[in-house]
């Protein structure tokens, strides 16, 4: 389905504070470009004149259906509660708007299913939201890799060491949880904080659909007071013979930039994804350090119901991250850490805990492919953690 027209599509915006800030500068910069135009908000609580500066008075409620039928809109941003995803996108879908749906799509596969299934039916179009993989880095280093510039791949590493206080986790009631209820949220450090490690180190190893994965194998650990994980690996069996190993915490020492690592045999490509920069090493050739450009998804899905471009981030590219997502889903609560494996230092805010050595394991992981067990964390010695 396209949509051809000259003026700016109309779109609204469900969840616009906390991340969905962003999503409303962003549409600032397309309303000032004649590309969108803010059409409405759904929120609990209704934005003050300060929040919507620069935007025309967009009707506000918390009727997220109501809000569609009123407004007319042709897109629907999502940037909600992970648990909310499945259903405020079939209720999109319904009134026949087109997605912008932030990660992770959904809690589940399950849930996952049932969303891209109903989309898919009522024929309208749905990006996920792993910016990451708007990045020109990503087709740029596909390229290197597929003319041997690093001999044969054999395999992708991801590191993410981020810090977060412990008022992270009291932000809103599903932080930090693995289900509220009988309903699944699974935020945990590989699914929602730093996901997008996991979804470009799949996109990498070329196994970004369900049908590339073939088995998945967690570790899960928590230093925080919470349900689900904060420093976490995974490894990612891949269909065509590499695999996807993936470290995080969120109990760094100190915040570093994320980034993946394709490896070769006769050398490296390590892609820094927050930053869109590559360092190129290779046998026989100097570092070579790139600088690459990105494409904005929403702009994209603009681009492509204009009939002028494919999705970046189609549903069916985010199967193998649902893998994982599932895989952690059914595996057992993650194992707090002895007390001696962590402190507490002060944060900006609160008070925040962190994992000792944490920062040199989680980039020892990607420079290995390798898993804390397999580092001998002493911590993760005898983890139970068969693949799924």
């Amino acid at each position: 389905m396209t949509t051809q027209t000259t003026e700016p599509l109309p779109v609204v915006l469900a969840g616009a504070r906390g991340h969905g800030r962003s999503h409303l500068e962003n549409l600032r910069r397309l309303e000032r470009l004649g590309r969108a135009r803010l059409a409405g908000v759904c929120e609990l609580t209704p934005l003050d004149p300060h929040e919507l500066a620069g935007f025309d008075a967009p009707e506000q409620s918390a009727d997220f259906a109501g809000l569609l039928r009123s407004t007319g809109a042709a897109v629907a941003v999502i940037c909600t509660p992970i648990q909310t995803h499945t259903d405020l996108a079939l209720t999109a879908a319904r009134h026949g708007a087109h997605l912008l749906l932030e990660k992770p799509p959904a809690p589940s596969e399950a849930e996952f299913r049932r969303m891209a299934d109903g989309v898919a039916e009522a024929g309208v179009r749905c990006q996920i939201g792993f910016q990451s993989l708007g990045s020109h880095a990503l087709p740029a280093i596909r390229d290197l890799i597929a003319s041997g510039a690093i001999g044969d791949l054999t395999g992708v590493g991801g590191a993410g060491a981020w810090v977060r206080d412990e008022a992270y986790y009291r932000r809103a009631p599903w932080a930090g949880r693995r289900r509220l209820g009988d309903t699944d949220v699974i935020d945990g450090v590989l699914t929602n904080p730093l996901a997008h490690a996991v979804a470009t180190a799949l996109a990498l190893n070329g196994t970004p659909r369900a049908a590339d994965v073939t088995g998945v194998r967690t570790e899960l650990f928590r230093a925080n007071a919470i349900e689900s994980d904060d420093t976490s690996c995974v490894r990612v069996h891949g269909a065509y013979g590499t695999d996807v190993t993936v470290s995080a915490t969120l109990c760094a020492a100190e915040n570093t930039a994320p980034y993946v690592i394709a490896h070769g045999t006769s050398g490296r490509i390590t892609f820094w994804y927050t930053e869109d920069r590559v360092l190129l090493q290779r046998a026989g050739h100097g570092p070579e350090e790139i600088q690459y450009g990105r494409t904005d998804l929403l702009e994209n899905l603009l681009d492509h119901l204009a009939g002028h471009t494919e999705l970046l981030v189609p549903a069916d590219t985010t199967g193998a991250f649902m893998r994982v997502v599932e895989a952690i889903r059914q595996a057992p609560d993650p194992r707090p850490l002895p007390a001696d494996a962590w402190h507490r230092v002060p944060g900006e805010g609160a008070e925040r805990r962190v994992v000792r050595g944490i920062d040199t394991l989680v980039a020892a992981g990607a420079d290995s492919l390798s898993l804390y067990s397999e580092l001998d964390a002493p911590w993760a010695r005898d983890t139970e953690a068969a693949p799924r």
